[in-house]
C-alpha cells in the first residue's frame, strides 16, 4: 500500500517535496516511480528510482529541477521539486513495481498511491 503526501499550492519558481510511504511487503528491491496527470491529459512519467537506488530516470521536462530519492529504512520515496512551473500542475501519483529495474511506463507499475495535488500559480 502506498500513501502519497506533500502536495499543495506554490508560486512559480517555488519548491515542494512530495513523499510516499509504503507499507507491507518488500521495499528496498522494488523500483518506485512518480507519475502525474493534468486535467484532460494522460498520465505521464515524471521520475523513477530502481530498487537499491541503483539508477534513476527522469522525464526531460523535469530534468535538473526534480530529484527522486528513497529511504529504505523508512520505506519512503520522495520527489524534491524545485523551480516549479505552471505546467507542473497536476495530480502526482507514486507507484511501485514488483521488480528492481526502473521503468517509465505506467503499465509496468503494479501498485499506486491515491495521488496528491500540486498546483503552481504563475
Amino acid at each position: 500500500q502506498l500513501q502519497a503526501y506533500g502536495g499543495g499550492l506554490v508560486q512559480a519558481g517555488g519548491s515542494l517535496r512530495l513523499s510516499c510511504a509504503a507499507s507491507g511487503g518488500t521495499f528496498s528491491r522494488n523500483a518506485m516511480g512518480w507519475f502525474r496527470q493534468a486535467p484532460g491529459k494522460e498520465r505521464e512519467f515524471v521520475a523513477g528510482i530502481a530498487g537499491f537506488a541503483i539508477t534513476t530516470a527522469y522525464a526531460d521536462s523535469v530534468k535538473g529541477r526534480f530529484t527522486i530519492s528513497r529511504d529504505s529504512a523508512k520505506k519512503t520515496v520522495s520527489l524534491q521539486m524545485n523551480n516549479l512551473k505552471p505546467e507542473d500542475t497536476a495530480v502526482y501519483y507514486c507507484a511501485g513495481r514488483d521488480s528492481t529495474p526502473v521503468r517509465t511506463t505506467a503499465s509496468e507499475y503494479a501498485y499506486w498511491g491515491q495521488g496528491t495535488q500540486v498546483t503552481v500559480s504563475s
